[in-house]
């Protein structure tokens, strides 16, 4: 179980915290619950999304369940640190979209005391380790690893495995193009 960490006034070290799984795990949902509790708190947050990301809306970060909060678009990981001088607390979704330099910034704000909340993507479709998701991971001083349920054995979903043939990388969707797997499952359905 994840513990929030609490401020300390007279200790602004800033920390990483990531919210990772496969899709259909409750990653951004998660997300959404830790900036609600910031909210009632009252601490000065600004939420980013990679603008690839439009499934749902161009400015909110969006669960599955249509939970929502406002959020910033971006194209560039740069454009987090001007955007966040602000804020305290500092929050992306789909993290596996952003660019290599999203290690880099995110080290620049925790140095700056910065609370961070990353969620994203852990494995792509192939099973691989997903952008710079594992680098994010590394540098992190909390982790939460998330699962789904397997739509086949009802096992433990962690893999998001992609429904349809097409090839590439980035295939943004959803229950239309993907769904959850445990390991065998996956592995199965792949070598088939």
């Amino acid at each position: 179980m994840f513990i929030e960490p609490q401020y300390n006034k007279d200790n602004c070290n800033g920390w990483i915290e990531v919210i990772c799984g496969p899709m259909f795990s409750g990653k951004t949902e998660e997300l959404l619950r830790r900036l609600r509790r910031a909210k009632i708190a009252q601490i000065k947050m600004v939420i980013f999304k990679p603008a690839i990301d439009t499934r749902y809306s161009e400015y909110r970060i969006v669960s599955h369940d249509t939970n929502y909060f406002p959020s910033l678009s971006i194209n560039e990981s740069k454009d987090i640190i001007k955007n966040s001088q602000e804020a305290s607390l500092i929050a992306l979704d789909e993290a596996q979209f952003f660019d290599e330099g999203i290690i880099e910034v995110l080290e620049t704000l925790a140095i700056q005391g910065k609370r961070i909340i990353v969620a994203g993507l852990d494995m792509d479709y192939k099973g691989l380790p997903f952008g710079p998701m594992p680098k994010i991971m590394a540098i992190a001083e909390y982790v939460t690893k998330l699962n789904a349920i397997c739509v086949k054995c009802g096992g433990l979903g962690t893999h998001s495995y992609r429904l349809s043939d097409r090839s590439g990388l980035v295939l943004l969707g959803e229950k239309d193009h993907y769904e959850p797997r445990c390991r065998k499952c996956f592995y199965d359905s792949s070598i088939s």
